[in-house]
């Protein structure tokens, strides 16, 4: 039998729709939808190691989003760094600072639940402000005291599903000296940010004291990628590097002082923000970022669009929109930190 996304499947629409109701799903239509991409695969796929990948990636995404869920409402800030950071170091101290400044600012902390810097950043916010998403390892990633018995703790199979999570939910990153890991990370945010992909977020990278770890990060940036044209030099804006652990968690803050989140509605770039702009504020941005705007467009104040209302949480929060050339990203945090200077 040939399965369609249509309702052209006969009794198999029939038998889907009894399972909807007798189980009583949210949103139907879209659940419908992914039981007959379920059944597509098992008609398509044969490949044994395949199906067993998809399932397992199903599965740690639902529990993800079960975990995060109850906390849509706080913004959260991953932290990344070394797994081999001890707690005696200097670093380890600054990172359990600057997650308990978090905190206090309202914040709530994803780490990747190891030890190192991971359990610092849990250890400053407290189990009760934390998540911790990890990975079955052979060494060095057992969960850490602080998370292991919090109920905000999950251990993923695949590394591409963790990555998900820790920028999915996240509002802001906080990058700490680290290994591999942590410049896969790295490299991967600032892609996603450059591109994109990712909404616009703060991008922290909080250096030891003598700036001996992203410092010369930042010169190998420079004389290497920049000098030979390979990235552009306004994608420095999308990030900061400090040493400050209190500085470090007020560049996060001051990132959401009016700017809330955004999306795409079609062509049309959203901003929601906590407030409304004056009508001079919005031609002072206007002016000031014409370079960012498509031609013939303008900024305008709105209220939420039909497409939003599939995130009625933030229906009522007032809006800025207009047509974004998408590829100027690191002008459009120059552009955030306008808006929220006034």
């Amino acid at each position: 039998m040939k399965i369609s996304f249509k309702r052209t499947n006969g009794p198999l629409d029939d038998l889907i729709e009894e399972i909807m109701t007798m189980v009583n799903v949210h949103h139907p239509e879209i659940i419908r939808e992914m039981l007959v991409n379920a059944l597509k695969i098992g008609q398509e796929n044969d490949y044994l190691a395949d199906l067993k990948m998809l399932r397992t990636t199903m599965k740690e995404m639902r529990y993800t989003s079960k975990m995060f869920g109850p906390y849509r409402d706080r913004k959260k800030v991953t932290i990344f760094g070394s797994a081999r950071t001890e707690p005696e170091e200097l670093i380890y101290k600054k990172c359990v600072t600057f997650s308990r400044q978090l905190v206090r600012l309202g914040y709530m902390v994803i780490t990747g639940g190891g030890p190192g810097i991971m359990q610092a950043g849990n250890e400053g916010a407290g189990a009760d402000n934390s998540f911790a998403v990890n990975i079955s390892l052979p060494f060095e990633q057992e969960t850490n005291p602080v998370m292991e018995n919090s109920g905000r703790s999950i251990t993923y199979r695949y590394f591409f599903n963790r990555k998900v999570a820790f920028l999915k939910e996240a509002d802001a990153v906080a990058l700490f000296p680290g290994g591999f890991g942590t410049m896969d990370e790295a490299m991967e945010t600032l892609t996603l940010l450059q591109t994109g992909k990712n909404p616009p977020i703060p991008l922290v990278l909080i250096d030891r004291e003598d700036g001996s770890y992203w410092e010369p990060w930042l010169a190998f940036i420079k004389d290497t990628m920049l000098k030979r044209g390979l990235i552009a030099g306004e994608d420095f804006g999308l990030f900061t590097i400090t040493r400050d652990p209190f500085e470090a968690a007020q560049i996060i803050h001051d990132f959401y002082r009016i700017y809330h989140s955004s999306r795409w509605v079609g062509s049309t770039f959203v901003l929601r923000l906590n407030k409304p702009l004056s009508a001079e504020q919005v031609k002072t941005l206007e002016e000031e970022f014409s370079e960012i705007i498509d031609p013939g467009s303008s900024l305008q104040q709105i209220k939420a669009l039909p497409e939003e209302y599939d995130q009625p949480d933030l229906v009522d929060l007032p809006r800025l929109a207009f047509k974004f050339n998408r590829r100027n990203y690191g002008l459009l945090n120059a552009f955030l930190r306008r808006l929220n200077s006034f």
